[in-house]
């Protein structure tokens, strides 16, 4: 996933942000009568973040979020499921990370490699927040 530029009014410096790169799985994904018995490629990027604050302070594992823990969840999830749709993995995924309380906001993008003829990859992204958001 790209990384955006964020402005002076974006910097909180008690926000921490774990970003998990190109997690490479296989699992039944599609519709096709080939994907429905073939396991297949998927790659997943994670952006997460949470108040690290006390993390920080103290040093101890116990005030870190985890993101060991959270990828053997994600692993679990995908391997050990069937999905039809791309959107309702990426969105298993995204409610999986924000499951954990620490989440603050996170972001799922999942690539499909060769989805599509002349394609490297189809993906989706999602994102969700814990954050009130702001009027525009």
């Amino acid at each position: 996933m790209p990384i955006h530029a964020l402005g002076d009014q974006h910097f909180d410096h008690d926000l921490a942000t774990i970003r998990i790169k190109n997690l490479r799985l296989r699992t039944h994904i599609g519709i096709k009568d080939d994907e429905i018995r073939n396991r297949q490629d998927v790659v997943i990027n994670a952006v997460i973040r949470y108040r690290a604050d006390k993390a920080v302070e103290f040093n101890h594992i116990e005030q870190a979020l985890n993101y060991r823990t959270i990828t053997k969840e994600v692993i679990a999830l995908v391997e050990d499921h069937r999905f039809l749709l791309l959107e309702r993995m990426t969105r298993e995924v995204l409610d999986l990370i924000m499951g954990h309380e620490q989440v603050l906001t996170a972001q799922v993008e999942i690539d499909k490699p060769h989805a599509l003829r002349f394609s490297d990859s189809v993906s989706i992204t999602l994102s969700d927040s814990r954050e009130p958001r702001r009027p525009q």
